[in-house]
Order: C-alpha cells, then sequence, then structure tokens
C-alpha cells in the first residue's frame, strides 16, 4: 500500500490516485524495485481532497492539520481493510504520520517493522486481529521537490528502493 500526501490537481480531475507527473515518477521508482505496471499496490493520501496550490507557486498546499484530522478515520479505514504487509510512505506528510517527525534524510533508506491492531471509531478501540507491517519511507516524486537534486539523497532513495525491491521479493 502506498500513501501520498494529497491528490493532485490531475488526480483531481482524472479521479485516479498517482495519476500525474508524480505517478509517472512513481512508478519508475516501483518498477526500479521490481513491481510491474500489473503489480501496482494501493494508492492514497493522508488526505482526500487536493488542497490547492502552494502560494510559492511551487506544488502543492501542504493540507493542515484540520483537514489531514478530517481525513485521519478514512486513511485509518482503509489501512484496516487493506491490511498491508508493506506500507510506502511517500513524502514528509506520511512519513511523519506513521514514522515519526524526522528529517527525510533520517528516514528514507530505512525501513522498520510495526505491529498493527485494527482501529475502531473515534475512541480508537482496538479491534481484531493484529498483523506486521513494513514501513518503507520514500520521498515524495513530485517535481516541486528539491531533495533528490543532492547525491547523497539519490542514494538513499535507491537503498530505500532496493528494501522495497527485498519486501516485494518475500510477498511473492
Amino acid at each position: 500500500m502506498i500513501i501520498g500526501q494529497a491528490p493532485g490537481i490531475v488526480e483531481l480531475e482524472v479521479n485516479h490516485p498517482f495519476s500525474g507527473r508524480s505517478g509517472v515518477t512513481l512508478r519508475a521508482w516501483l518498477a526500479e524495485a521490481g513491481i510491474g505496471q500489473d503489480e501496482l499496490p494501493y494508492r492514497t493520501a493522508v488526505t482526500k481532497c487536493f488542497p490547492g496550490k502552494a502560494a510559492t507557486g511551487a506544488g502543492d498546499r501542504r493540507p493542515s492539520p484540520a483537514e489531514i484530522a478530517l481525513c485521519v478515520p478514512f486513511l485509518e479505514r482503509e489501512i484496516d481493510l487493506v491490511r498491508p504487509a508493506v506500507l510506502i510512505l511517500l513524502g514528509q506528510l506520511a512519513i511523519e504520520r506513521y514514522w515519526g517527525r524526522v528529517a527525510l534524510h533520517e528516514a528514507v533508506g530505512k525501513s522498520r517493522r510495526i505491529e498493527r491492531s485494527p482501529q475502531n471509531g473515534a475512541a480508537r478501540r482496538r479491534t481484531g486481529t493484529p498483523w506486521t507491517m513494513t514501513l518503507v519511507p520514500l520521498p515524495h516524486p513530485s517535481g516541486a521537490s528539491r531533495w533528490l537534486n543532492d547525491q547523497a539523497n539519490k542514494e538513499l532513495l535507491r537503498r530505500g528502493l532496493r528494501t522495497l525491491r527485498r519486501e516485494a521479493t518475500k510477498l511473492r
């Protein structure tokens, strides 16, 4: 399962996640990790609505804490329904939500196994059988991100994609 930040303008128009330029980059990364078009994982986002363009004009606006809070129950339910063995965290917002508040270079290229219990309702009562997920953080594939301009960060991405390849191979 892949979690990004929010739908972009193209995704809003076609109603399909990662359909724009970032989707092209994401599919190239997945291919590098040995995941073909016929194996594309379930894709979603922390928030469910296009947040609008950033005031700077570079990329989309980061969803507000209130927007995130409104969408979290839907995201948590998606995870509980899909029960992914691997959760790919694309970009800072998804990484912060499931890995913790860290700089990208502190998470990308690493992985972490966690146990998850299904959540139920606003009280977040744990229900159902727990399962183990491997978290694989990656930078967001947006063209607005300049993080990959640094060679050291490109190596962290390659390391993350190798980790993703190993995890995908285990699932086969």
